[in-house]
């Protein structure tokens, strides 16, 4: 796997990532001796950037922050061989024993947010620190502030925000040099090409696509919601309801026509298409298999035609359901 730079700053990476929150939350019931495999066969592979979020899992053997604590864990004596991605700005808050979230990123909540995370990846430094979402309470300015506070003290090297709009990404640019943001984008997710998209890389901002292969669907793995576990968060998701999982089945025919005609899988396929798109996206497939995690990334390698990339730029427009 070769790398490549995010954003402008300095900030280099594997040409793809690896998605971590599935191992511990979202996709059904964690097994972290599985999610550990993945992550030594990923480094094996050379799958070398690694994401998570402090808010990630609330399963496996290690309890709160479940999946910053895994990848402390799996990457003992070898910190050095990744660079490491974590979130701040979602709280996991328990009134009455449910589990709720709720957004807030102060500057004093910065600072402790990162020195916990610190604490659970048993490292001294974070590669890049994303806002996870802008706090409705507290201006970004004041957010990225206290984070470029972080870069100053050595605890973190790049900064990035998530889920932005272009005017946020444009006023979080102003404070401290945003390398990345993080939001979905796939070929069934493409509402950052009007304006979010334009806007990052006028400010040499480079994209980490999550969800890539559109929550597993562009795989071809999904047919019915009869497919979801109990625990399966998709199964609060608009489109994969009953009706609209039906109609955008026509969507993942296309896909397979595509993978077929080139002897290879659908979401290798969904995930060449992101890669086209630019050298400045690095997707984030995420997975807890090694499996799944050697299939995604073959996908790298994968060059489609212009006449693929044609038929699969079409199929947004076929999409039933919103994404929340």
């Amino acid at each position: 796997m070769r790398t490549v730079p995010l954003g402008t700053q300095g900030l280099t990476v594997s040409r793809q990532g690896l998605g971590c929150m599935g191992m511990s939350q979202s996709y059904g019931a964690a097994d972290d001796s599985v999610s550990i495999a993945t992550i030594d066969r990923a480094l094996e592979l050379g799958v070398s950037f690694l994401d998570t979020a402090d808010v990630y899992g609330t399963t496996g053997i290690y309890g709160f922050g479940a999946n910053e604590k895994l990848l402390g864990h799996a990457l003992r004596g070898r910190r050095d061989q990744v660079t490491l991605a974590t979130k701040c700005g979602i709280h996991d808050i328990v009134p009455g024993g449910a589990i709720r979230f709720q957004l807030g990123a102060s500057p004093a909540y910065v600072a402790q947010a990162c020195d916990d995370s610190l604490r659970r990846l048993r490292t001294d430094h974070i590669d890049l620190y994303y806002l996870h979402r802008v706090d409705p309470e507290t201006p970004i300015e004041e957010t990225v502030g206290a984070m470029a506070e972080l870069v100053q003290a050595g605890k973190v090297r790049y900064l990035g925000v998530s889920e932005v709009t272009a005017a946020e990404l444009e006023r979080a640019h102003g404070v401290h040099p945003i390398s990345a943001i993080q939001s979905e984008y796939s070929l069934w997710t493409r509402d950052l090409e009007a304006e979010v998209l334009p806007t990052a890389r006028r400010l040499g901002v480079g994209l980490v696509p999550f969800s890539p292969l559109g929550r597993g669907f562009l795989t071809g793995a999904v047919s019915s919601v009869d497919d979801f576990g109990a625990a399966d968060s998709r199964t609060a998701l608009p489109r994969f309801t009953a009706d609209n999982l039906a109609a955008n089945q026509a969507i993942v025919d296309e896909v397979r026509a595509v993978a077929a005609s080139l002897d290879v899988l659908p979401g290798q396929v969904a995930l060449a298409w992101v890669h086209a798109q630019g050298e400045d996206l690095v997707p984030i497939p995420g997975t807890k298999r090694p499996s799944y995690l050697e299939q995604n990334a073959a996908a790298a390698d994968l060059t489609l035609a212009d006449d693929h990339l044609a038929r699969l730029d079409a199929l947004a427009a076929q999409v039933q359901g919103s994404r929340y």
